[in-house]
């Protein structure tokens, strides 16, 4: 395997060989960092090309007095990748993950998932969180994005992580009347389908008798078909107690699958209105929608081997460790001891299984209206501005499991192939249409409503010598979020049983065959019921009769809702110097300090169960109202200091100290589980924790930055992240009405550690003869050393949850004449996803199970040719190495999820006049 060190040096290598001629001449200073930030500048400040995007980018990194990187668009409609989450993922120190739709979802920085994100530094969520569901934005809409890994007084708080903010396009972003267009057609490996993907921008400014005005309007539009399949092994139990043939072993308790297989559509709008209404006035004003709709269904299939008769076929590992077990062979710290050999394959017979289908109708739309003014005058520069947000959140999901009735299935398993299970019915299988019964019937139906009202003022006045400038600053929020939900789910006797085929209303089209998972049954697929019948509120309502249900969802319980209210009040100041230390060489930087008062009150209701009396020795659980207010008072300093060499080189250090307020479904007490009806499978849910605590940061950044060409750098950076009661996420198994759930609920952490080293780099060869300069590279890595520093804590000693040690990306590009191209190799090392605290058995004086993944690495690669001016032809692929998603619990020997995330392929046409 190669180093990733050596990756990185030899890009660092490349960067550096094509410094040498610029050594020879004195690179012109930077803009200024009032210059950098000026965006109602006449001049077109729209890129094209990548060049040029890069440039771009090295300009906001170079000028900024905070640590910063940034990704920006390569002309009007198209980012480096074709989500926001993918092309975030290219920024030194941001990771991703892939979320079920097999799209590229939530960044986080440096392994941290506590980021504030903003849009044109408005603070921006989805429903009732604090993060941003950044599927909701499509990247066509964005003119870059800006990754903040240190803060300062005038960004808002609310991320230990750092912030990102999203640019959209302004009407004086350009010259004068533009028109772009862009469309794609993109082919899903998976799915093996084509998408939509469409936009149109239009924008003009014009002079009036009142002032220059300017108009923009941008719209977008997709379509997409995706599939993901996913193989996992279920907790691993002791085959001492399980069925015939299958003692001395441990081995999963179940194998299974999911498909999670729809359609979602994301419609997005944003107008702009700039007025230049007098020398050093403008007005403004924005509006942005965006809507994401899905209509998918996640098809589970369940093979329970331990419920057969018999165990055969059965080979060992070397892997033999002494377990603890309780009397169904599952974790147990006081159980029995067994020394146990890991079962690599075996045979079950006669057992049971079920598939299941989860027909979701998920919808999110988010609505931000702004406006404001900028006035300058002589050396004070004000911004006042005011928004209002609303983010919506609804989702149902229809749930029919069915099981295989009759004989018992046989199937062969290999529990560790490549790090995945892989395994086969040969009897009766999963696979075949005959005698199918009904099983349980779940209905979870949620709303989420965020609204936010913000306004706030940002001055500078300029003073000049040292004391370059004061900024100053004050913010008012008014944020409320209500969260409603029903769960429901029965198997009434005489029901759960009954022949599919033997249900009158249920047709012909009522079980479908769905596409099937390449590990299991050689990838032939299930029986499952069909997701669009299942979403057709008659079907519903035939089904919910059959139940004894009532029509209709159910209403909205107290028990699973909560409502919470939060006022914000916020006030920096902060002072910029610049000091002239001799020649070529300047100290300058920014000191300052934020103030922020926080109320917040939560309401919700939880079933609490009463002490037990002789009277009464089994209370039944009482609803209970909840409520809480809390103030919190913070004061966060920051300090910058750069120094400015001359010839492009400078450092710069950073102090800064950050908060993350606890999400509101986060302190929820309430549960939201589905009800446990069927005995294969150890049910999940989740909860909230009222006593959370919001999480602290100090931060220490220092960089050594080299600018030889006008986009080329190399730069080398350390990090020192120390944060207190950091929030995880931990399952452990509690017992509600009778039966035991597997419940994930968030806590804090004490004290955890972070630190680590970032080295990026990128230059195009323009010294190189003609036919070869429009080659260029760049590269970056990341080394993220984390601790969890609380004595105590079960977690003592391991890394933070989410942090990988390494990552990196490393690329080739060319631009020249029309012709652009990128290849882009991403690296991510493992990491935990999960304090896992299921039934999975564990080596005796082992308490801890994390969910660890594996690491992998992702190619993509895109070509493009402006084959007559304005009008661009570009066919891109991402994931052409198919890489997977692969956890185990804690140890490589026992798999858990092989999720096969997509890899697509698209052709597109760009036009701009």
């Amino acid at each position: 395997m190669i180093s990733k060190f050596a990756v990185l040096s030899s890009v660092s290598l490349f960067a550096l060989i094509s410094a040498a001629p610029a050594l020879a001449q004195e690179q012109a200073p930077a803009p200024s960092q009032a210059a950098a930030q000026d965006d109602s500048a006449a001049s077109d400040i729209v890129v094209t090309g990548i060049r040029a995007s890069l440039a771009k980018a090295a300009d906001i990194k170079r000028d900024s007095y905070n640590v910063v990187d940034s990704i920006v668009a390569d002309d009007i409609g198209k980012l480096p990748d074709r989500t926001v989450a993918a092309a975030l993922q290219r920024v030194p120190g941001v990771q991703v993950t892939v979320g079920d739709n097999n799209e590229i979802v939530n960044p986080i920085i440096r392994g941290l998932p506590d980021i504030l994100t903003t849009l044109d530094g408005r603070e921006i969520f989805t429903g009732t969180g604090r993060g941003f569901s950044y599927q909701d934005l499509p990247a066509e809409a964005l003119a870059g994005a800006d990754v903040y890994k240190s803060n300062s007084a005038e960004l808002i708080e609310g991320g230990v992580a750092g912030v990102i903010n999203l640019r959209l396009h302004k009407p004086f972003d350009f010259k004068g009347f533009t028109l772009a267009g862009n469309a794609r057609a993109v082919y899903s490996g998976n799915a093996q389908e084509v998408n939509p993907v469409l936009g149109l921008l239009v924008s003009d400014r014009f002079e009036t008798g009142l002032g220059e005005m300017g108009l923009l309007a941008d719209v977008s539009y997709s379509h997409n078909v995706f599939d993901r399949p996913v193989a996992f092994n279920c907790d691993f139990r002791s085959g001492t107690q399980g069925p015939p043939g299958a003692a001395g072993v441990i081995a999963p308790t179940c194998v299974g699958g999911v498909e999670q297989q729809g359609t979602y559509e994301r419609k997005q709008a944003n107008v702009a209105y700039q007025w230049k209404a007098a020398p050093g006035l403008e007005i403004y004003a924005n509006g942005l929608y965006t809507r994401y709709s899905n209509k998918s269904a996640s098809y589970f299939q369940i093979d329970d081997v331990f419920s057969g008769t018999s165990f055969s076929n059965v080979q060992k590992t070397n892997e033999c460790k002494n377990y603890a077990v309780n009397s169904a062979g599952f974790y147990d710290p006081a159980g029995t001891v067994q020394n146990l050999c890991t079962a690599s394959s075996f045979t079950s017979t006669g057992h049971g299984g079920f598939t299941s289908t989860q027909a979701h109708y998920d919808r999110t739309s988010v609505y931000i209206i702004s406006g404001g003014a900028k006035y300058t005058s002589g050396n004070l520069s004000l911004n006042a501005d005011v928004s209002y947000q609303h983010s919506q959140v609804r989702n149902q999901n229809f749930i029919l499991d069915i099981f295989k009735s009759g004989n018992g299935i046989t199937t062969d398993v290999a529990t560790n192939v490549n790090g995945g299970t892989v395994y086969t019915d040969t009897v009766n299988g999963l696979g075949d249409p005959t005698n199918f019964a009904l099983s349980p019937l779940n209905q979870d139906n949620i709303r989420d409503r965020g609204k936010e009202f913000a306004a706030k003022i940002d001055g500078t006045y300029r003073v000049g010598s040292i004391l370059d400038n004061i900024q100053f600053g004050a913010r008012y929020a008014d944020h409320s979020a209500t969260h409603q939900q029903s769960l429901g789910g029965v198997c009434p006797v005489g029901v759960c049983g009954t022949l599919i085929a033997n249900v009158p209303f249920l047709d012909s089209n009522f079980l479908v065959h769905a596409l099937g998972t390449p590990t299991i049954n050689n990838g032939f697929g299930i029986i499952v019921p069909n997701q669009d019948e299942l979403r057709d509120p008659a079907v519903q309502d035939k089904l919910r009769a059959l139940y004894g249900l009532g029509a209709g969802f159910p209403n909205f319980t107290p028990d699973r809702s909560f409502s919470a209210s939060e006022k914000t009040y916020s006030a920096y100041l902060q002072a910029a110097y610049k000091v002239p230390i001799g020649g070529p060489i300047t100290l300058d930087g920014q000191i300052g300090g934020r103030y922020t008062r926080t109320e917040r009150q939560i309401a919700g209701a939880s079933f609490v169960t009463p002490a037990s009396t002789t009277a009464v020795p089994n209370p039944v659980p009482v609803l209970t109202p909840f409520g809480a207010s809390t103030t919190d008072n913070d004061f966060l300093p920051s300090a910058s200091a750069r120094l400015r060499f001359g010839g492009g080189l400078q450092a710069r250090a950073t102090y800064s100290r950050a908060i993350a307020r606890p999400s509101f479904g986060d302190l929820n007490p309430g549960l939201s589980y589905l009800i446990s009806t069927n005995s294969l499978i150890l049910p999940a849910g989740s909860g909230g924790n009222p006593d959370l605590r919001p999480q602290k940061s100090d931060s220490y950044d220092a960089t050594l930055e080299y600018y030889f060409s006008r986009n080329g750098f190399v730069a080398i950076g350390g990090y020192y992240k120390d944060i207190k009661d950091r929030v995880i996420s931990q399952s452990q198994v509690e017992m509600i009405n009778g039966f035991n759930y597997n419940i994930t609920r968030p806590r804090n952490v004490g004290a955890v550690t972070l630190k680590g080293i970032e080295v990026s780099a990128q230059t195009f060869f323009d010294f190189l003869p003609s036919a070869l300069n429009g080659f260029g590279v760049f590269g970056n890595f990341t080394l993220a050393d984390s601790k969890v520093k609380t004595v105590g804590d079960p977690l003592f000693g391991q890394n933070i949850q989410g942090v990988s040690k390494y990552n990196y990306n490393i690329g080739g590009l060319y631009d020249k004449k029309g012709l652009t191209g990128r290849v882009v190799y991403t690296y991510r090392g493992s990491y935990y996803d999960e304090n896992y605290g299921g039934t999975n058995v564990r080596p005796v004086g082992q308490s801890l199970i994390l969910n660890q993944v594996r690491p992998n690495g992702r190619l993509d690669a895109s070509i493009g040719f402006e084959f007559r001016k304005g009008v661009t032809l570009s066919i891109d692929g991402t994931n052409l190495t198919r890489a997977k998603y692969r956890s185990y619990y804690g140890d490589s020997n026992l798999p858990r999820d092989y999720r096969y995330d997509d890899s697509s392929y698209s052709l597109g046409v760009a036009v701009r006049f």
